[in-house]
């Protein structure tokens, strides 16, 4: 079986679950496989915000107990790099970039060290928007993380799917989510991008100039409310416009 048949068939058990924690059970029964073993989901509190409320911001969580504690205590969440670096970056990330692009003082190196006790050494990080334009920051970890090129497009990929349908869950967006009509151009560009095709590739197998395939996919992503071009596949995969 291919990557993307494999990614069609976990998104199939993920649509098929009925409550957040069941998309959270289903999601982490996946991505264990890589070593990805804990999840966290939320909105990102504004700075100075009371520890008490900070907890309200979470969506998902499958989070070691008493790293949950000492995160919100300690107030980790203003010095965690990890968090930093998702507000800089739109796309996929595995935490070690986080740590070898922004330099690490005495605060976010806490931040790794103490998550390394809880057996939280690496992990993989995206940024979401909601339907009401709030930033969702995902944040998967564990120890012993194992992801080559094709596992890391897999797993963002159906963790992106997990989020959204988490969210529709909880806000019964399934009866309210405005109609997208993407043009037949468009879903063809975004089936290719799909499977991992370049700009280029996808002009080439089109018989289009790469500016337009280009352009095919910024208006789907637009028009999907995608802030990247995985987010934008697995809003695709849900409305039905990839199969």
């Amino acid at each position: 079986m291919g990557h993307f048949d494999r990614t069609l068939e976990f998104i199939d058990q993920l649509q098929a679950a009925d409550t957040a924690a069941a998309v959270c059970e289903k999601l982490l029964g996946i991505t264990s496989e890589f070593g990805l073993t804990a999840l966290m989901a939320g909105t990102v509190p504004q700075p100075g915000t009371p520890r008490g409320q900070q907890k309200d911001h979470v969506l998902l969580c499958e989070w070691p107990g008493e790293w949950l504690e000492r995160y919100v205590a300690r107030n980790y969440v203003d010095h965690d790099p990890v968090v930093s670096h998702m507000k800089r970056l739109q796309a996929p990330f595995q935490w070690r970039e986080a740590s070898q692009s922004i330099r690490i003082d005495k605060s976010s190196g806490e931040v790794m060290g103490d998550a390394g006790e809880f057996k939280l050494r690496d992990g993989l990080a995206f940024p979401l928007i909601t339907l009401d334009g709030q930033i969702v920051m995902v944040s998967l970890g564990g120890e012993a993380v194992e992801l080559s090129g094709a596992d890391f497009g897999l797993v963002s990929l159906v963790a992106t799917y997990a989020i959204g349908r988490a969210m529709q869950i909880h806000t019964m967006a399934a009866k309210t989510i405005d109609h997208v009509e993407l043009t037949p151009r468009e879903r063809e560009c975004m089936q290719w991008a799909a499977v991992g095709k370049s700009e280029w590739e996808i002009s080439q197998i089109l018989g289009i100039s790469e500016h337009t395939s280009e352009k095919h996919l910024l208006n789907a992503k637009s028009k999907l409310g995608a802030v990247n071009r995985v987010q934008a596949v697995a809003e695709a995969i849900r409305r039905g416009y990839i199969s």
